[in-house]
């Protein structure tokens, strides 16, 4: 297939496209390469014959028409996002631009491409999204695709308004689309600003960690490769029309994961004290969701994928790769907002 990913120089759209490329599919990476992207991600395929890469961003609607034009996918994959919380809380207006009004520009240019080309049944609009459009759970149960949205954060309210859209696009024009919605990403790549690389890295620095309220909190943790890997499934495999959400079947608190990093950097990385020593509960997040948690029967049992990565496996994957990596999250250090406490405006 030739792919369309949009966001490809980010954390988990260039997993994405580093495995497109693996698995012998052609790749067309459109980023506008905002604060969170570096083409430092995607080094190792830049030079593959299969791979192209194109700086624009999805709010400029005449580029995009210009990039189908040109280079004819057969599937989009949709990725590009402004995706942390705590930003979005202190300056929405981004996340409402980006998130909303870039997927209804993704949305129209690839449904004039898709008309223009005799509405190819093989085409996918490929929509990827968050769990956090559900909102918070109670000590029991878990997200299906059944759950009813009840987004809590500008950023959820964002990406719940473009599953919306896409859901919209295919109801009413027909575009053939899939969505997904995933749990808490991690691993290689991921930019330092979310809770594991602040653990690890300020970990490292002897720095205080930072965990929001007890640290009780839960999330679903899913190893980007493994989310990669599925999305590259579904893409292919999954029914038009169709939701599916993937989940990491790995549910911690903050705290214990934070605990786990540190357990990992005594071993591998030993200084005097334990790195738990250095953690600091801080004021919580406003807003800030108590329990997410998916549940995945639908991808397993429809198309047959589920995670290869426990959260233990994944997170010793992690700390080893930062520990071997520092050249590049020491480049990013000077960027905006990093290293800074967000999401206190209001």
């Amino acid at each position: 297939m030739k792919l369309l990913v949009t966001g490809g120089a980010g954390f988990i759209g260039s997993a994405v496209v580093r495995q497109a490329i693996a698995a012998g599919h052609e790749v067309v990476n459109l980023d506008a390469l905002t604060y969170a992207a570096c083409l430092d991600n995607v080094k190792s395929v830049a030079n593959a014959p299969g791979y192209r890469f194109e700086q624009v961003d999805i709010r400029d609607r005449p580029a995009l028409d210009r990039v189908f034009r040109v280079h004819l996918p057969d599937a989009v994959m949709h990725l590009a996002a402004e995706s942390h919380v705590d930003r979005s809380i202190d300056d929405p207006r981004d996340f409402i631009d980006t998130n909303i009004t870039g997927t209804f520009n993704m949305l129209e240019a690839a449904r004039q491409y898709w008309e223009g080309a005799g509405r190819p049944a093989a085409f996918r609009f490929h929509h990827v999204s968050t769990d956090e459009v559900y909102g918070s759970l109670g000590d029991e149960g878990r997200f299906t695709e059944a759950t009813p949205y009840d987004p809590r954060s500008p950023y959820s309210a964002s990406k719940a308004a473009s599953d919306h859209l896409v859901r919209a696009w295919h109801e009413t024009y027909g575009l053939p689309v899939v969505v997904t919605n995933c749990s808490n990403n991690y691993g290689p790549f991921h930019f330092p600003e979310k809770l594991i690389p602040v653990a690890i890295l300020n970990a490292l620095a002897g720095k205080h960690i930072p965990i929001y309220g007890d640290g009780s909190n839960v999330r679903d943790w899913l190893y980007v490769e493994d989310h990669a890997d599925a999305l590259l499934t579904v893409v292919q495999r999954g029914a038009v029309g169709r939701s599916y959400n993937i989940g990491g079947e790995n549910e911690r608190t903050n705290l214990e994961l934070v605990r786990t990093i540190c357990d990992l950097l005594d071993r591998l990385e030993p200084r005097d004290g334990k790195y738990a020593d250095l953690i600091t509960f801080v004021p919580d997040r406003p807003g800030h969701d108590a329990r997410y948690a998916i549940d995945p029967a639908r991808v397993r049992q429809e198309i047959g994928w589920r995670p290869s990565v426990t959260v233990e496996q994944g997170l010793e994957r992690t700390v080893r790769w930062y520990l071997e990596n520092r050249d590049w999250w020491q480049a990013l250090q000077g960027r905006a907002g990093v290293g800074q406490r967000l999401g206190v405006a209001v």
